[in-house]
């Protein structure tokens, strides 16, 4: 394939990559090959973007809440409220795609795009 054509990417390839959790996969194989459209390549940033940030906010909280005795409900709830909005968040950019609709989100599109720019 030559770098000028534009193949169009099945909406299925980008919901692939937004499903939360199983989505960082293919999306980290995409982002490690760097064989994809640029569609594509935005897409699995911002779903790696998402997954990394939910993923340590995560485990911070976790760690807080069993290492703290006053604040320890106060953080499982955080957590949960932190892991309710990623899945949230990734359903919402799903139907968004099969909408025909931008998946940008503002501020984790561009902080995806300053991440794994070479």
């Amino acid at each position: 394939m030559e770098t000028g054509e534009k193949v169009p990417i099945p909406k299925t390839q980008l919901i692939l990559h937004l499903i939360p959790v199983i989505g960082f996969f293919p999306s980290l194989w995409v982002v490690y090959r760097h064989q994809a459209s640029r569609e594509q390549l935005a897409v699995s940033r911002l779903s790696i973007t998402l997954a990394f940030t939910w993923l340590s906010s995560y485990l911070l909280l976790a760690t807080g809440a069993a290492t703290s005795e006053f604040f320890t409900l106060r953080l499982l709830i955080l957590n949960s409220f932190f892991t309710s909005g990623y899945f949230l968040v990734s359903i919402w950019l799903v139907v968004r795609v099969l909408q025909g609709k931008s998946y940008r989100l503002p501020g984790m599109s561009s902080l995806a795009e300053r991440i794994f720019r070479k």
